[in-house]
């Protein structure tokens, strides 16, 4: 949102206008920030009357004090997939943190995460989302009851990633891992990626592109967004990486 102009108000006071004139000078472009402002002059004896309509966008902020800028993933339910039912379940670091530490100290997993190391170095990473704005939830992928992968679900379009890509309004992001060796290798990965891809377009009606960022070198990863319905939209420098920009279309979703 542009700044307030903290300068109105503060020159001279112009001659006042007639009604005609305040009513075209006050309605204002179409696509302003906060709308159309109309006066209501009828009775030259009454006061003004000022409408004032906020767009979409600000009433999704005021939303999101209360519900998260992602909704609630808590409440998404499970999606039925050819492997076993699997939902998102949020972190909770009482239950979690010594799970998901375990699983980022997997030389396979480091590789990419760079978050092997002590157990506070998890718990940090953890809760500077949990103790965030809400822009991204961290969350365990459980499958038939059991936890076998970590996700990050996050407002693409508010994330540094945004000033690297053209993004849209409420582009939803992930990152996935996951936890076990016995779990990657076999196309478990883009079966649950196709899933939470759904639940996410599902979910959000306001979402109508899922995107992801895996790194350039990691070409299973790469591999599985494909086969999930993702496309390849370009590559990207971003601090760290080069990543494969990953997009999937919501107007596509039907043909992938």
């Amino acid at each position: 949102m542009p700044p307030t102009d903290t300068g109105a108000g503060t020159g001279p006071v112009p001659a006042q206008p007639d009604s005609t004139t305040r009513r075209a000078a006050t309605e204002g472009p179409r696509n302003s920030l906060f709308g159309r402002l109309t006066v209501e002059d009828e009775d030259p004896d009454s006061e003004d009357t000022l409408e004032l309509c906020l767009p979409a966008e600000f009433a999704a902020l005021r939303a999101g004090a209360t519900t998260g800028l992602l909704g609630r993933p808590a409440t998404w339910g499970s999606a039925v997939t050819p492997v076993g039912s699997f939902q998102l379940t949020p972190v909770r670091l009482d239950r979690d943190l010594s799970l998901v530490h375990r699983w980022m100290n997997d030389p396979a997993v480091a590789e990419f995460w760079e978050l092997a190391g002590p157990r506070t170095r998890t718990e940090d990473h953890l809760r500077a989302q949990l103790h965030g704005d809400g822009r991204s939830v961290p969350c365990l992928g459980v499958l038939d009851g059991t936890p076998m992968s970590y996700w990050e679900i996050y407002r693409a379009d508010l994330d540094p990633l945004a000033r690297h890509y053209p993004a849209r309004p409420h582009d939803t992001g992930i990152h996935l891992l996951l936890g076990d060796a016995a779990d990657r290798g076999r196309g478990l990965g883009s079966v649950l990626l196709r899933a939470v891809a759904d639940l996410i377009l599902d979910r959000r009606p306001s979402c109508a592109r899922v995107v992801a960022e895996p790194d350039l070198r990691n070409t299973p990863s790469i591999a599985a967004f494909l086969s999930a319905g993702f496309r390849f939209a370009a590559e990207a420098d971003l601090p760290g990486k080069r990543a494969a920009l990953m997009i999937r279309d919501r107007v596509l979703r039907d043909a992938l």
